[in-house]
């Protein structure tokens, strides 16, 4: 054969001229070629939005899963996680210590007494710390947490003589929260802050009048005459009163002899300026109440102490670790893909081609 394959062009020898052949193809024209290209370009950019999205949800589904077995993987390790084998900064060079007191002061929060005074045992143990700073803000919270953070700081100090001991509270330093800086060598605190509250507080609520309109009744049941002396549904009486009053002021005296044996003569006229009731200050106005020492930050202490290291010895949860870090770099990830999807078209076709 061979003649084969034939010419398109040329005629066959078995055809007459006389019979209707067809025309030969043309190729297609240039508006007819954008229309092809843009039909192909919309088909891969709809496929490579489809795929993006495809890894996002598979990622979003390999997160949750992960975050199934880290839960069940906690719940079933210690309950206490100090997580002191990350510590930010470099220990084994000459650095400022910082352990954080943030949030309220309880047990079940992270300013509990456990947390912040391993925090604070380590900070002072490390040869390498040559001061250690407690960074504050906190509007209070339980006096019996705050009490063990202000013991441990005192046994500290004896302990370790030449390391000072600072607190520097940022926006607040109130209640228990000064409690614990009370026990500090130095007290820093920003012209605004909010500082003292030198009191004790115990809420109570009567709403027997609200339960009569709605149609409540109290059925508690006791042993012991004065166990639901704190009751919702009823006044106290008067010996209640009275008895709850001494209480808190035992409790009082306890927050004001250790802010006493802390602040020393530094306190200005205690009584005159009504320290002890309950009132709190500005930053600026405690200093001249002797309530604080000096206008400063954790940056100052960096300057005034000569310390370009500064580690923080904050116990850190692992898991809410992980958690952050996953939240970040998924964030991340999404904004990238967002960022391809909102792109010019005329960009988008300037890359494929």
């Amino acid at each position: 054969m061979p003649n084969w394959p034939p010419d398109p062009n040329r005629r066959p020898e078995n055809l007459n001229n006389n019979d209707n052949l067809k025309p030969v193809a043309t190729p297609p024209s240039g508006q007819e070629w954008r229309l092809i290209e843009k039909t192909l370009l919309a088909s891969v950019e709809e496929q490579r939005r489809a795929r993006r999205w495809g890894i996002f949800f598979k990622l979003l589904t390999f997160g949750y899963i992960l975050l199934i077995f880290l839960t069940l993987g906690r719940g079933c390790s210690a309950p206490k996680a100090t997580g002191f084998d990350s510590l930010s900064g470099d220990s084994s060079q000459s650095h400022l210590a910082v352990v954080d007191l943030q949030g309220t002061i309880s047990n079940s929060d992270p300013a509990n007494a456990y947390d912040v005074n391993e925090a604070l045992t380590r900070a002072f143990e490390n040869p390498n710390s040559k001061a250690v700073a407690l960074d504050i803000n906190s509007p209070g919270g339980s006096p019996v947490q705050s009490d063990e953070i202000w013991q441990t700081m005192m046994e500290l100090k004896k302990k370790y003589p030449k390391k000072k001991l600072y607190a520097v509270i940022g926006d607040m330093g109130a209640s228990g929260a000064y409690y614990i800086a009370s026990a500090a060598d130095e007290i820093y605190v920003n012209p605004s802050s909010l500082v003292g509250s030198i009191g004790v507080i115990m809420p109570s609520y009567n709403i027997e009048g609200l339960m009569d309109k709605v149609g409540v009744k109290d059925r508690t049941i006791t042993a012991g005459e004065y166990k639901d002396i704190l009751s919702l549904s009823r006044p106290l009486t008067e010996y209640e009163q009275k008895h709850v009053e001494l209480v808190l002021a035992n409790t009082h005296k306890h927050f004001i002899n250790a802010v006493k044996q802390g602040r020393g003569d530094r306190l200005k006229n205690p009584e005159e300026n009504k320290l002890f009731s309950g009132l709190f200050w500005t930053g600026e106005q405690s200093i001249a109440l002797g309530l604080a020492d000096k206008t400063g930050s954790i940056a100052t202490l960096e300057r005034q102490l000569k310390l370009d290291n500064v580690v923080n010895y904050t116990p850190m949860d692992p898991f809410q670790q992980f958690m952050d870090r996953f939240a970040v770099k998924m964030g991340a990830g999404f904004g990238s893909n967002l960022s391809l999807d909102v792109l010019p078209k005329e960009d988008n076709q300037a890359q494929m081609r």
